[in-house]
């Protein structure tokens, strides 16, 4: 299913309980008109870069050439520097370890499309950035060779690591208020212990604490059965500990869960850009390739501000399944955001996102 025009939130969400809980108004256009670019958003807004081009994907797989161009268009726009090279400079130094941040377990297709790393791994080659000094990571190996991450980094000489393989950091953790004890698996920190406390903890994967300084987060337009989307928020926090199906099994926990991990200094505070990859939204099949529950939006969507995109990515994908005539699912997972909003990672109040539409050329 392709579309042609760019895609508007759906109304419907005012009668469902989105907007008391989320708690702002829901946006009456999403197809804004294209705004001066000015990279500093007024004071309480979040801003929003939206770039799109008609001819990125062609039957559900993206085209390289056309998806670096967006890339480099919207971060250029973002930041409101001339160049590729000036734009990242602004966000990173040569001194920085680059943690690239994909979804990688529904593959390359549903998941962080690699033609979108691709372009992110040029900028930064652009700036100066060794290739060493550039890694693509997600949760497990496994998942990003079978998302094709491995044959990416070959291609460009820049490194690819799952937590597993990097391990667990002992001194930094997430220890949820809640006494929830894990059911520990291999690879995590404490499989295997046994006594008091065992299972409490959420380890920080290595990759954060003893490498990574700087983190671009790349999330895609994905639906999750109980965070909503497989978003920026979600990603980044279940993607960087290790105990976590304690959370992931429970939409309450993990409406907690999510929002305080990615507060954590050793995860947050590290991003310094937000991307949601959203040239394909697939609304239902979570890890799941489906295509056949998926349109083709052609478009990509940067801020600094994780919850936004979050926010704007939940309407999204409502409206695809009221247009599908596919079956609505609950909301219980709307918790998480307000959570997050209360923790000030960013902007929940859908008319305080100023959103600036680009229109790349056929």
């Amino acid at each position: 299913m392709s579309r042609n025009g760019p895609i508007q939130p759906s109304l419907c969400w005012l009668c469902s309980g989105l907007i008391s809980l989320l708690g702002g108004t829901l946006l009456s256009n999403f197809n804004l008109g294209a705004q001066p670019a000015d990279p500093t958003p007024t004071a309480g807004m979040a801003r929003v870069v939206v770039v799109r081009d008609p001819q990125a994907v062609d039957a559900y797989k993206p085209r390289p050439e056309r998806v670096a161009a967006m890339v480099h268009r919207g971060l250029t726009n973002l930041t409101g520097r001339p160049t590729v090279a000036a734009a990242w400079r602004s966000l990173v130094s040569t001194q920085d370890v680059v943690g690239i941040k994909v979804y990688s377990a529904p593959g390359p297709d549903s998941g962080t499309r690699p033609a979108v790393v691709a372009g992110l791994i040029e900028g930064l080659l652009q700036a100066g950035l060794p290739p060493t000094q550039i890694v693509v990571w997600d949760r497990f190996r496994a998942h990003l060779r079978q998302a094709g991450y491995f044959d990416l980094g070959q291609r460009y000489g820049v490194v690819v690591q799952g937590c597993d393989g990097a391990g667990f950091d002992e001194a930094t953790f997430y220890l949820p208020d809640r006494r929830i004890i894990g059911q520990l698996v291999a690879g995590d920190l404490e499989f295997g212990r046994q006594g008091e406390g065992v299972g409490l903890k959420s380890f920080v994967t290595k990759l954060l604490t003893q490498r990574i300084t700087k983190i671009i987060n790349v999330a895609p337009l994905l639906n999750h059965n109980r965070a909503g989307v497989c978003g920026l928020l979600y990603s980044l926090s279940m993607g960087s500990i290790d105990n976590r199906i304690r959370f992931e099994i429970d939409a309450e926990r993990l409406a907690t869960a999510v929002p305080e991990v990615y507060a954590l200094p050793a995860v947050g505070d590290r991003v310094v850009l937000n991307i949601l990859d959203a040239l394909i939204c697939q609304y239902q099949g979570e890890t799941e390739p489906r295509l056949h529950y998926a349109t083709e939006l052609n478009e990509l969507w940067f801020s600094r501000d994780p919850l936004a995109l979050d926010c704007l990515a939940l309407s999204v994908l409502e409206q695809e399944r009221l247009a599908a005539g596919a079956k609505t699912i609950s909301k219980p997972y709307l918790e998480l955001y307000r959570n997050a909003a209360l923790l000030e990672l960013g902007v929940n109040e859908l008319d305080r996102i100023r959103i600036e539409r680009l229109e790349l050329a056929r």
